[in-house]
């Protein structure tokens, strides 16, 4: 019995080391122009991950997300929006019409990456690693619904998520943001 819990304590240490050996900086995305983005260029600041979509009933999250990075921008915080199409159609456009989109509706000016999966076979690299316990080492969090957000601290590890509905101003993301 004493075996088998040791084998089990050192699968579970095992497993959160492994999670933990990567964070945000591990990973490099397209950005809604194509360029390379290095997200380790982001050292130092909370990041707050997002997966947006046009065509959803909420779609005007865009203003508040824009709103939060705006307040919060020069306190070493940035929203990055990751549109996806993987919720009912809700994201059907092209990188170039999604941007031209955000900015003239929204006035986005937060980092928009390349479309991308966030959920099933084709999920991106970064959302397994957001979305997986044994990625992340901190929780399961499959990507509900368009505008889930993931809270990122300032050395690229995943401190939570707030649901699809959670308001950008919910005090969970505030307090998350305004703890120094």
């Amino acid at each position: 019995m004493k075996q088998t819990f040791l084998i089990i304590l050192f699968s579970l240490i095992s497993i959160t080391m492994i999670g933990q050996s990567k964070n945000l900086y591990s990973f490099k995305v397209k950005d809604i122009d194509g360029k390379e983005f290095d997200l380790s260029s982001l050292k130092g600041k909370k990041v707050l991950v997002v997966n947006v979509a046009s065509k959803c009933g909420l779609t005007p999250q865009y203003e508040k997300l824009q709103e939060l990075y705006e307040k919060y921008k020069d306190n070493n915080f940035v929203v990055i929006g990751f549109p996806a199409n993987n919720f009912k159609g809700q994201e059907p456009g092209t990188n170039e019409e999604i941007k031209t989109f955000c900015t003239l509706t929204y006035n986005v000016s937060f980092p928009m990456m390349s479309k991308i999966d966030v959920v099933g076979e084709n999920k991106a690299p970064l959302y397994a690693w957001l979305t997986e316990k044994s990625q992340n080492g901190k929780l399961d969090a499959e990507v509900q619904w368009n505008f889930q957000k993931f809270m990122v601290d300032e050395s690229g590890n995943l401190v939570d998520f707030a649901a699809p509905r959670e308001d950008p101003f919910s005090d969970k993301i505030i307090k998350w943001i305004e703890n120094k």
